[in-house]
């Protein structure tokens, strides 16, 4: 059985070493007066000849201190700098009591009741009201308060008396944007029900990139990417107006998240003009606009990566949108299309089999009474001219050239400049 050491007979700073390490059984007992621990430091610096030591044998009678008294690094640095200085540690108690009171618990009640029947009046017309109490209406519970000056007595209201008087919560309130419908949009089976979100082409050094527009149709997922340099409204409004041109059938509704860049007035007045429905994103409904999201993973991010691109390129990086993304992810890009059922429960769920797999425009022609659905300008035959033009691999291939281009043109100059 090992016999257990007293920690008094500690002499070697080997043992202290193995009693900081756990390896030696030593009885202690936790000094609880502070001069008990004080003379306790002071023994112990003595004992082992402290300044004398060297200097990792001084950090393991530091950490032995530390261990023992419980007092931090920094305090044990402090007593051992006064025993170096003066060869001794006292303990000298502070003698002086602190600021007086001046103002009581009472007063403070009384100010929080004066404060509460006047509904929380300035401070300049609240000490109006204390002297006018005590000398006018000689009510001498506001003896002491008639005299407080404006900046103490808002002291007295941040104090904690106070505070338990008169603390009072108020629950956030939303802003409301009186702009576009909180609600997900019902398209019934009918394309024109776009979702539409904005992906930011990164930052670098405090300079903003190209911002993209990403549009999906909702039940085609007919798609149109649009790139501008800003998302104000001098960039903005012709590029949705382009977008909105570009979709082959009419647009009836239009919803986004609560992003400014969508929800203001410019937006909503482009909308009315057109008799396009505006709804937005309800909140903790993060389904409501994720196939925008998804769309924005799979084809925008696909495309342009997250590299940083200035700026000035997004007129050039539009017209390569419009020429060369838009007919390949439209007429030669297959989708998944989503199957629903209803359980017995009356609960909705969505499969994706792999026969409903087919390309946007091919949905749209799958569509009951289709024609019906297209702008004025736009017949299938004239679509179907496009969507056969080539075939999905050379409409591809051209893609991956253009845009291998694209980014050349961009990335040498950024390298130039």
């Amino acid at each position: 059985m090992q016999a257990i050491m007293n920690i008094e007979n500690l002499t070697t700073i080997e043992e202290l070493e193995r009693f900081i390490q756990g390896n030696q059984a030593v009885a202690f007992t936790v000094l609880g007066d502070k001069n008990q621990r004080y003379q306790f430091i002071q023994k112990t610096l003595i004992k082992f000849r402290y300044i004398t030591l060297k200097k990792t044998d001084k950090g393991i009678v530091n950490q032995y201190l530390k261990k023992v008294t419980g007092y931090s690094r920094q305090q044990l640095t402090r007593l051992i700098k006064q025993y170096k200085d003066v060869g001794r540690i006292n303990w000298q108690p502070c003698r002086t009591n602190g600021f007086s009171t001046i103002y009581s618990t009472k007063d403070i009640k009384l100010l929080a009741e004066m404060d509460a029947r006047h509904d929380d009046i300035c401070g300049h017309a609240t000490k109006k009201l204390l002297e006018r109490a005590y000398n006018t209406f000689e009510q001498s519970e506001y003896q002491m308060l008639a005299t407080i000056s404006v900046s103490h007595l808002y002291n007295l209201r941040h104090s904690q008396g106070y505070q338990k008087q008169r603390r009072h919560f108020t629950k956030t309130q939303s802003r409301q944007v009186p702009i576009g419908e909180r609600r997900k949009p019902q398209p019934n089976g009918e394309p024109g029900y776009i979702r539409i979100d904005t992906v930011h082409q990164g930052d670098l050094d405090k300079q903003k990139g190209v911002y993209h527009i990403n549009a999906v149709d909702e039940v085609t997922q007919f798609e149109v990417v649009c790139s501008v340099e800003r998302i104000s409204e001098r960039y903005l409004i012709p590029v949705l107006t382009q977008m909105m041109a570009a979709f082959p059938f009419i647009i009836k509704g239009f919803h986004s998240d609560n992003g400014s860049e969508y929800i203001n007035k410019h937006v909503c007045k482009l909308l009315t003009k057109l008799e396009i429905e505006l709804t937005k994103s309800r909140s903790r409904h993060s389904n409501d606009n994720a196939l925008a999201e998804s769309k924005n993973a799979s084809i925008v991010r696909k495309q342009f990566g997250y590299t940083h691109i200035p700026q000035k390129w997004a007129p050039l990086i539009n017209t390569f949108n419009l020429k060369y993304l838009y007919p390949y992810i439209n007429y030669h890009r297959p989708c998944f299309f989503p199957e629903v059922t209803t359980d017995d429960k009356g609960k909705q769920r969505k499969t994706y089999p792999y026969k409903s797999m087919m390309t946007p425009y091919e949905k749209l022609k799958s569509l009951p009474n289709a024609k019906t659905y297209l702008k004025a300008d736009f017949h299938f035959e004239i679509l179907d001219e496009q969507a056969m033009e080539m075939t999905d691999n050379a409409c591809a291939e051209l893609l991956q050239k253009e845009r291998n281009e694209l980014f050349n043109q961009i990335f040498e100059q950024n390298k130039r400049a």
